[in-house]
């Protein structure tokens, strides 16, 4: 059994992890009716004697003493890992694995990634060795964080190159989320877009996800609610509307919901690394299969269903309405339609009572509307985890390589242009050590790229790939 270590970084990081704990914790308390501590719980958490000290050594078979998270927690702001802290989950975090300062990055990459970075480098990777030394096979680390804020995709991304530096052979996944077009911090395209430069050179696959699509899922699920159809409440206390990780469990926090739909993903995504199936399917599998090109690593997400743990007493899907969900446009975690663009691969992570051939019946009726590049047109890659989510009978997680993730990174450019001609706010970085006006040029440059090379692919519509010449050898 593998183990994977989440890195949570900055205001957005730490909150999407919470969330993704506290949903663990109670996927697991579902399964597991004798608390014991199986492999299944050692894949992301450790089982340690409190009482002796140091926290004791790890328990690998016997009952559940006290559990800590393989987590490590970073913010240059106190106040949401404190709060964390006084929550219902202050026993998961082991407080060796915290990193806090209290004056913020100023919603600024620079300060993030070139002041705080360097500052706590070495602390950052101490940590990460402490946290790998109690893995037995360390097979991933997820980051969580921002594109956003200062510290989320300056010092996020910054952790992101250590993790290549220190751990060259473990895979980096990332969850990003990215601002909408209204984002109240002004200079959130200079930080997604140096962020982005990042992203695209140290990371194996990246998850991004659009503040804007969360917020029109969960009106879609409160409209729902409020219409008044057959069925369609509100589970009291439910984590639609509540917050765990709130010290005042009557304090609704408005991000909460949105939180959720992320934690649900990475729940979904490593739900064959944790439970059996029919199918398993490895986190590096996804890596392997999905990413034909090392700089296409962006992998759009789609869930189904959408809210957890039956916080909403709705009518459970049909099966092969579902299949179809996932490929429709309100269930995408970015503003796209992945049906209108291409395909290069597409995973499907399936949980709960569905066999092999209702997967192989969808795929066969989905493939006909689905564009796929000609030379990968069986580019499925399936998935089977036979426990399902909480309050559900099955699940289903699609991860898309798809052309329809360009839109989204030209919005951002564009929005980066608009500042960047007028030399907005640029005083605030160019006066960090370290950091140049060429920084700026590379970034928005590596960008352009990126959209450049989805743009060859939407060219080929689909067509046979003109491959580069082959160096001529004489026989």
């Amino acid at each position: 059994m593998t183990q994977s270590v989440v890195v949570q970084v900055g205001q957005c990081g730490n909150q999407v992890g919470c969330r993704f704990w506290d949903l663990a914790l109670r996927e697991h308390a579902a399964v597991n009716k004798k608390g014991m501590y199986d492999e299944a719980l050692s894949s992301f958490f450790r089982n340690v004697d409190t009482r002796s000290s140091d926290n004791g050594p790890d328990i690998y078979k016997g009952k559940i003493c006290s559990l800590k998270a393989r987590a490590l927690l970073i913010d240059m702001e106190e106040g949401v890992v404190n709060e964390i802290l006084q929550g219902p989950l202050r026993d998961v975090f082991d407080s060796k694995q915290l990193i806090t300062d209290v004056s913020g990055s100023g919603n600024n990459w620079a300060v993030g990634h070139k002041i705080y970075g360097c500052q706590y480098q070495e602390n950052i990777v101490e940590k990460l060795r402490k946290t790998a030394e109690h893995c037995d096979c360390l097979q991933c680390f997820f980051i969580i964080h921002s594109m956003g804020g200062g510290t989320g995709s300056g010092l996020g991304t910054f952790v992101l190159n250590l993790l290549e530096e220190e751990f060259p052979e473990v895979y980096r996944f990332v969850t990003s989320v990215y601002p909408s077009g209204e984002d109240d911090v002004i200079t959130s395209p200079y930080n997604s877009v140096l962020a982005m430069k990042e992203l695209n050179e140290h990371a194996d696959c990246v998850l991004p996800i659009e503040n804007e699509s969360l917020f029109e899922i969960v009106n879609k699920i409160h409209q729902m609610i409020n219409s008044g159809k057959l069925g369609s409440t509100v589970k009291q206390n439910s984590l639609v509307t509540s917050s765990a990780c709130s010290a005042k469990t009557l304090q609704v926090k408005p991000f909460d919901a949105m939180n959720n739909i992320v934690a649900n993903l990475l729940l979904n995504l490593t739900s064959s690394a944790r439970f059996e199936g029919s199918l398993n399917m490895d986190l590096n599998e996804i890596s392997m299969n999905l990413v034909p090109f090392p700089r296409l690593h962006y992998l759009v997400s789609s869930l189904t269903p959408l809210y957890t743990l039956a916080d909403v007493n709705v009518p459970s899907r049909r099966l092969d309405q579902m299949f179809s969900d996932a490929f429709s446009r309100d269930h995408q975690l970015i503003q796209a339609d992945p049906k209108h663009s291409l395909y290069l691969a597409c995973a499907l992570l399936v949980r709960g009572n569905v066999q092999v051939s209702d997967l192989r019946r969808n795929i066969e009726r989905l493939k006909p509307s689905l564009r796929f590049v000609s030379w990968n047109q069986e580019g499925w890659k399936t998935g089977l985890c036979s426990v399902p989510p909480v309050g559900h009978s099955h699940s289903l997680l699609a991860l898309g390589n798809n052309t329809c993730v360009k839109p989204t990174f030209i919005e951002l450019k564009d929005r980066f242009m608009k500042l960047y001609r007028k030399k907005a706010h640029l005083h605030h970085y160019l006066q960090i050590d370290g950091m140049e006006q060429s920084c700026f040029s590379e970034a928005i440059s590596s960008l352009s790229d990126l959209i450049e090379e989805y743009n060859e692919l939407d060219a080929t519509k689909g067509g046979p790939r003109i491959d580069p010449s082959r160096l001529k050898i004489a026989v």
